[in-house]
Parts: C-alpha cells; structure tokens; sequence
C-alpha cells in the first residue's frame, strides 16, 4: 500500500516557512509503517530550499519516503513510462481533508482496517509481482 503524506500541519504543526514542531505520534507511527512494509511518499508543497529542509527533518527524525512529491517507480511503469502530476497513493494523510486530521494513534488504526495483504494489492491492482517493485 502506498501512504502520501503531507508535511505542514500533518508531520509537524504548520508553521510554514519555518518546520514546526513534530505532531506527537506522526514520526513514531510513520517509522512504524514503514517497518511493516507500507510505502511512504512525501507530498508536499514546499519546493526548492524549503522542500530540502522538510526532507532533511524527516531524515534526521528517521523517516524514509519511497519517493517525494513524485509517484513510485512502479506507478510510473504502470501508467506507460508517464509521471502524471498527480501523486498515485491508496490513502493520503493530510490537515487540509474534508474531516479534522484524527491523531496518529487512530491514523494507523485506520491504516490497518482498510488494507489488503500488500501483495495482494499489488497483484490485483497492478499486475506486478512484488519482487518488480524493487531497484
């Protein structure tokens, strides 16, 4: 599964153009993600020396994204070699949704209620087997 996940006001409390504090729980449960196999993309609008600083946080709190503002390599693949825009993800976390941004405790309980086995997701949606996702 494929999480985008804002910076401000998601990751750390908006206090763009500085970084803000982190939201309790956001970098402990994002590790922990990943630790279980989920794929992270960094998505953002900070560009430029402002987007370099959002990564360098991250990086130094322990956080590694698959991609950043971009889609996965495999998405690319699958939509012909083209990287649309549009960021590709099976759920995005973000302070700017339809409904207040819940704490992180319920984020990764809702990440755990609606996902399929990872692979079988893969095959499903993409026709890829998981060893194509690498490198």
């Amino acid at each position: 599964m494929i999480i985008a996940v804002d910076f401000d006001g998601t990751i750390v409390k908006d206090d763009y153009p500085f970084i803000g504090e982190p939201i309790p729980g956001a970098i402990e449960t994002l590790k922990k993600l990943r630790k279980e196999g989920y794929q992270l993309i960094l998505w953002t609008c900070r560009t430029g020396q402002k987007l370099a600083e959002a990564v360098k946080f991250c990086a130094e709190n322990g956080i590694r994204f698959d991609a950043i503002n971009d889609n996965i390599r495999y998405r690319i693949i699958a939509y012909g070699g083209s990287d649309p825009r549009k960021v590709g993800a099976d759920l995005y976390i973000d302070d700017r949704g339809l409904v207040k941004l819940p704490d992180w405790d319920e984020i990764y309980r809702i990440v755990h209620r609606r996902v399929p086995d990872r692979q079988d997701m893969l095959d499903l949606e993409w026709g890829f087997k998981y060893d194509d996702t690498t490198g």
